[in-house]
């Protein structure tokens, strides 16, 4: 039996399902980004590309640990 994918990474699956980018695109985004501060990339996630709060922080989070 597979052990279910935990924390961040598992939003991945239904991010890339429902904006139709891979999670590496969106981490590369997250990189190239002059904002460092988490709250901060949520909030222009959301703003600019029209993701969710918990795929926004999800990808944040994994993005910066």
């Amino acid at each position: 039996m597979t052990d279910a994918v935990k924390g961040p990474a598992g939003y991945f699956p239904s991010i890339e399902k429902k904006y139709g980018r891979p999670v590496s695109e969106w981490k590369d985004l997250i990189r190239a980004s002059p904002l460092t501060k988490h709250m901060e990339l949520v909030a222009w996630l959301k703003s600019e590309h029209g993701l969710g709060h918990g795929h926004a922080n999800a990808l944040v989070a994994h993005t910066l640990a």
